[in-house]
């Protein structure tokens, strides 16, 4: 069975960027537009590592980390945070494993986030 992904993203075309990106590499992906119904699906599947937006309707993204920390079993998933570059987030979201800027080559930092995120090499 392949690692699993959840992909919170309120923007579709983040979400299906990234989603892509983690299929072509052997992710199974589920995908949440926002933390609300990321906090349902993790009732029911364990990923391997959380990729959320900062900005979101309903709960911000350091909301949901609050949340994911709070519960022992979400606690220790790795965690890369979306956010754009002006936002501060990549500063200030010390929870985090790791922060990709939106308005940047997504995909490149994604492939390292990964390997850093998650310690080991994910193919190209």
């Amino acid at each position: 069975m392949g690692r699993i992904a959840l992909v919170v993203d309120d923007s579709m075309l983040i979400r299906h960027t990234v989603c892509r990106f983690l299929e072509e590499r052997g992710f199974i992906v589920e995908a949440a537009t926002n933390p609300v119904e990321a906090l349902e699906t993790l009732g029911s599947v364990n990923p391997d590592i959380i990729i959320t937006d900062m900005q979101m309707p309903k709960m911000s993204g350091s909301e949901f980390i609050t949340a994911l920390k709070a519960k022992p079993e979400t606690s220790a998933i790795p965690i890369v945070i979306l956010a754009g570059r002006q936002s501060g987030f990549s500063e200030t979201e010390k929870r985090a494993n790791y922060a990709i800027f939106k308005d940047i080559d997504i995909e490149s930092q994604l492939q390292i986030a990964l390997s850093t995120a998650l310690g080991e090499h994910v193919p190209q």
